[in-house]
């Protein structure tokens, strides 16, 4: 501690399972996105990783609010903004965004999507299993040519609907943020907006990683069409997530003149790691420089003309600093909002603890619980297929 805190500014009111809430939130709204890229917009090139990327984002919303219940230390209790809702509290109303996306958004649309297929396991299948995708079926068994249809109709309508969706997910946690005009680190008029293309960039990020990986495991030669469509979406997303940012930033310290002095001594001291080195360097203009340079969807073999396979690596590697600089945003926003006092005169520290509830062992475990949950997703509705063969695009790749 350093300078002048009030008493009752020692300890963060928000730690490592608030950083972790919107990190979470921002892959599945990230990865939702991804998906409607070839539903909605047609972008065929991505067809391998739709059903992978909406699988991912089923598997995150399903932990996304775990972190919350966590620290809100009687989760039980929080049935109770569902049956006394307060209409005037956005965090109360995030209950309802939440319900609505994931049993109107999500569910509905894989269920569109996965009907056929599920209703031929159903027919192939014998003894429980057999009931199992009985079940998932809801009793709707007709694979017609008009059921299909509709179900292609209707499926395509949902994705349209949680788009905005998507971004009300997400953005509205920037909102929360941005709207407490106290303290200068947070309040934004571009918070929400920043939260949500950097959302984008996770989820975008997060599937190539996934995509790169389970098909290296499952020994099938990756689509490089779709590989480095992937990679021009992540380029160009991380382009307008690093200007919005800096402009955010720029903005901020411009207004902020009786706060100016504080914020330039917490960016040099408590977060220079976390702001500089990870999240504007490692996470964002190491990325930048290596898509930009080796991707050939952005440039014809682009500037450095590599072979298929390292320019498999590098995407993979730029995908997970990437994660790392996102994760990084979230801490220096939450934690790094906490860091100075109400007098502008004084900065504190945050230690993470290993265990505890708000601790660093509960958040690599919740971390790794969506893995979790998108692996049994994924045996029970895979999202591809054995007849997978490679490309020609692939085999002159």
């Amino acid at each position: 501690m350093q300078g002048y805190m009030y008493p009752n500014e020692f300890e963060l009111q928000w730690s490592l399972l608030i950083v972790l809430y919107p990190y979470i939130t921002g892959l599945v709204a990230g990865a939702f996105i991804l998906a409607s890229l070839e539903r909605v917009f047609n972008v065929k090139e991505v067809q391998p990783t739709y059903r992978l990327a909406l699988l991912t984002a089923l598997a995150f919303m399903l932990v996304a609010t775990l972190p919350l219940l966590a620290h809100l230390g009687h989760p039980e209790r929080s049935y109770e903004i569902f049956m006394t809702p307060n209409r005037k509290s956005a965090m109360a109303m995030f209950g309802f965004v939440y319900a609505w996306y994931l049993m109107v958004v999500l569910l509905v649309e894989i269920w569109f999507d996965y009907r056929k297929d599920m209703v031929q396991w159903y027919r192939e299948s014998a003894g429980l299993k057999r009931w199992f995708y009985y079940a998932l079926t809801l009793g709707a068994t007709d694979t017609s040519a008009d059921a299909l249809k509709f179900d292609d109709k209707w499926g395509r309508w949902i994705t349209i609907i949680g788009i905005p969706s998507a971004f009300l997910l997400h953005g509205y946690v920037g909102f929360i943020f941005g709207s407490i005009k106290a303290n200068p680190w947070w309040s934004s008029v571009l918070m929400p907006v920043v939260f949500l293309f950097s959302a984008i960039v996770s989820g975008i990020a997060l599937v190539l990683v996934l995509y790169m990986l389970t098909t290296m495991f499952r020994w099938r030669k990756i689509d490089m069409v779709c590989l480095e469509k992937l990679a021009q979406f992540l380029f160009y997303a991380l382009i307008v997530d690093f200007s919005l940012e800096s402009l955010d930033f720029i903005h901020r310290l411009y207004e902020a003149e009786e706060s100016i002095g504080i914020l330039s001594q917490m960016i040099e001291s408590r977060l220079f790691i976390s702001l500089i080195v990870l999240q504007v360097l490692m996470g964002t203009i190491i990325p930048l420089v290596m898509l930009g340079l080796t991707s050939s969807a952005l440039h014809k073999g682009g500037f450095l003309r590599v072979a298929p396979e390292l320019r498999q690596l590098i995407y993979l590697t730029c995908a997970v600093m990437i994660q790392i600089g996102i994760f990084s945003i979230r801490w220096n926003v939450v934690i790094g909002g906490q860091l100075f006092s109400k007098s502008l005169r004084g900065l504190t520290v945050y230690k993470v603890e290993l265990l505890g509830i708000e601790g660093l062992a509960v958040t690599i475990g919740l971390l790794c619980l969506p893995l979790v949950i998108l692996w049994v997703l994924v045996k029970i509705l895979p999202p591809w297929t054995d007849q997978e063969t490679p490309t020609t695009s692939q085999a002159t790749a």
